[in-house]
């Protein structure tokens, strides 16, 4: 028998998670004769960017729009004796594999292409990716055993407000990750911003009130992974500096900013943090207990 013909691939694929699911796409019949779920993603059109590439992929094969990172990894595949389209080649396969996300109110994927390599797209869960009840193709495997969240973290000033028997305190919005808990006026400190300034800015746009900045109380952070409000899959490192502020005796708080992070701002009583019968983050309660 001659030598087969050499055949070489370069396609791009994205994992997408969100929170104990992956969004896989099932392989046709005529690619895969049992069912087979594979990352979504495909080939390089020639001259294509592979960013551009697996968007366009993803968008064909789940339907959905998707942003992905800007750093991959390369996987590398050599079948010296595969069947590729219905003839036998050695067969080269170079899969470029980015971390991706789609928004969170994304509806349900669907197949977009018509006569495609993949007929269904589906969220499929982790733990049967794991177990094996979901087949799926050795890119699959690879791409999880080497993926972690993006590492997001986030220096904040806070402030302390205290009135009498209450604390200000601003609920958070569809658009955060604890949406409907209440926290502590403040947020992120711009680049070259002063940590003061920074609280002073935020308490101004979430609260609409002037604030005097005190004395830094604490040092707090936290640290959680999840499905952020982009949709994507993070490691999230919250810093946050805890400052005394104060703010004039007849400040009545309100809302600003539009389409924010905050959509409720107000003096709640400090027994029903205590009490928990309101949703406080943990640290409204630390700042409580310094």
């Amino acid at each position: 028998m001659g030598r087969l013909p050499k055949r070489q691939r370069v396609a791009a694929y994205a994992v997408i998670i969100r929170g104990d699911r992956i969004l896989l796409s099932r392989l046709a019949p005529r690619i895969s004769r049992t069912p087979l779920w594979t990352l979504p993603g495909g080939g390089l059109d020639h001259g294509e960017d592979p960013r551009r590439a697996v968007v366009r992929e993803i968008h064909e094969e789940t339907g959905l729009p998707a942003v992905v990172s800007e750093q991959a990894r390369v996987y590398s595949l050599h079948n010296p004796r595969a069947t590729h389209n219905e003839q036998r080649a050695d067969y080269h396969a170079l899969r470029i594999v980015f971390e991706g996300w789609v928004p969170v109110d994304a509806p349900e994927p669907r197949v977009v292409e018509v006569d495609g390599s993949t007929v269904e797209a589906r969220w499929i869960p982790l733990a049967d990716v794991v177990s094996g009840a979901a087949p799926v193709t050795s890119l699959v495997d690879e791409a999880l055993e080497d993926h972690r969240p993006f590492q997001l973290q986030r220096v904040a000033a806070y402030g302390l407000v205290r009135r009498d028997d209450t604390v200000l305190l601003t609920r958070l919005s569809a658009r955060a990750f604890h949406t409907g808990a209440w926290t502590l006026p403040g947020g992120g400190i711009d680049h070259g911003e002063a940590p003061a300034a920074a609280l002073a800015r935020e308490i101004r746009e979430e609260c609409g009130v002037e604030c005097e900045v005190g004395a830094l109380r604490d040092v707090h952070d936290v640290q959680f992974a999840g499905t952020a409000p982009s949709g994507r899959h993070e490691d999230f490192h919250g810093v946050h500096l805890l400052f005394d502020a104060t703010v004039a005796p007849d400040a009545e708080p309100r809302v600003m900013e539009v389409d924010g992070t905050t959509d409720a701002v107000a003096w709640v009583p400090v027994a029903d943090v205590e009490s928990g019968a309101i949703e406080a983050l943990e640290v409204v309660r630390h700042a409580l207990a310094l």
